[in-house]
Parts: C-alpha cells; structure tokens; sequence
C-alpha cells in the first residue's frame, strides 16, 4: 500500500472544487470521501467506480422484485446496493480530481446519465414491489425523484453552480432514509406504502418549490441580461 502523502484538509480542498454541497452530512462525509479516495487501487478508473455505483442502483431495484416475488427479507439486499452505490456515486469524481485527471463535461454528461438508468431500475423495481394497487405511488416517486434531477440541471444552468443537494438534504440522507425504511418494511410488511406516499409528497412540495425559486432567479437573470445588452448599445 502506498503512503498517503497529502493530509486531510489539502485532500478536501482538491475534491470539493467544483461542488457546493449544504446537507446534513456533507461535514463528515467529505471527510470520509477524502480518506476513502487515497486508498482506491491504481487500477481503478473514475469511470469504473461510476459502473460500481450503478451496480449499487441495479442490486436495490432488484431487491424490490426479489421481496415482491419471494420473500420480504430480500430487501435487504437493498441496503447493500445502496452502500455500494454511494462509495462509487461518490467517489468517482472526486477520484478523478484527486488524481488530477478531471473531465468535467465528460463527468457531469455521464454521471446524468448513469443515474437515469439507475433510477429508472428502482422504479421498475419499486413499482413492482407496491403491486398494481399501488403502483401509480411507485410511478409518482420515480417522476418526482427524476424531476429532482431535472432542477439540478435548471439550477446549474441558471445560477452556474452545481449542487446535488436539496437544502439539507442529499443523495446520501436520500439513502439512509431508503435503508431504514427496507429494514422497518422486513419488520412490519406493508410500511413501504407509507413511506411511498409520504416521500412522493414531500418530493412533489420540495419540487414546488425549487422550481418557483429557479423562476425568480431566472427572472432575475433575465432582467440582468437585458440590462447589460441595452448598456452596450
């Protein structure tokens, strides 16, 4: 193993350049992401941790057709997805700027990418375990989960800052949340529904309400934008 040349802060500085993150847990879990990074073997590409984080989405929607036609007790395989899901979702950007070799573009484009795919085989997922009864909750999750992702991207583009995070909370509270619910749902079967139509809602009012203030800053922006064409005419 090779030694670790660079103390925790100068890693932190290196990895959070082109992230502005405000949930709960970013403080420790930067850290984490710091440490976690100067111990990926060399062979490891930033791109391979970006597949090792899909095969985390691809393992927790399978965990919802395993409970749905098995036995409950396969959703906690969910909890193993997620996991993996967040050390390759995490680190494969900043590994990428921890060695130096950060494609910003390239990133972003297929980090947006690998994450529809996997957030479309959740849905699958998700929608099957609810059943047909409820699958419309499973169907409304999944679309208010994938306009999160539209508003990232709104947000990027009208501001130029890139944040993943809704307020205080994250992709990784997002996970823990799911985990806690898979082992209450193994527990007592049927409190999935639960969560299903409280998050949607929650989704559907957070929602809301980023895209009303993207439109004011877009306004803004616009109205910028006017002001400094018509000063150089």
């Amino acid at each position: 193993m090779k030694e670790i040349s660079k103390p925790l802060n100068e890693v932190l500085k290196i990895i959070s350049k082109d992230r502005d993150r405000t949930n709960i847990m970013r403080k420790y879990e930067q850290k984490t992401i710091a440490y976690l990074v100067q111990y990926v073997p060399s062979f490891i590409s930033s791109d391979m941790l970006t597949g090792i984080g899909l095969a985390g989405n691809l393992i927790l929607g399978l965990s919802f057709i395993l409970g749905h036609y098995f036995n409950p007790y396969f959703l906690l395989f969910g909890i193993l997805g997620s996991i993996i899901n967040w050390y390759g979702d995490s680190l494969d950007g900043r590994l990428a700027y921890y060695r130096k070799k950060a494609r910003k573009w390239y990133g972003f484009c297929l980090d947006i990418t690998i994450d529809w795919i996997g957030i479309t085989a959740i849905g699958i997922g998700f929608i099957i375990y609810l059943g047909d009864q409820w699958s419309l909750i499973g169907y409304g999750f999944i679309v208010m989960y994938a306009l999160e992702m539209i508003i990232t991207l709104l947000r990027y583009k009208i501001t130029n800052k890139y944040s993943i995070d809704s307020d205080l909370l994250g992709p990784t509270e997002v996970r823990i949340v799911i985990c806690l619910v898979l082992i209450l749902e193994v527990i007592f079967n049927g409190s999935f529904l639960y969560f299903a139509i409280i998050s949607t809602l929650i989704l559907l009012i957070s929602n809301i309400k980023d895209i009303s203030n993207l439109l004011k800053l877009a306004d803004l922006r616009d109205k910028q934008e006017h002001e400094e064409s018509n000063k150089s005419i």
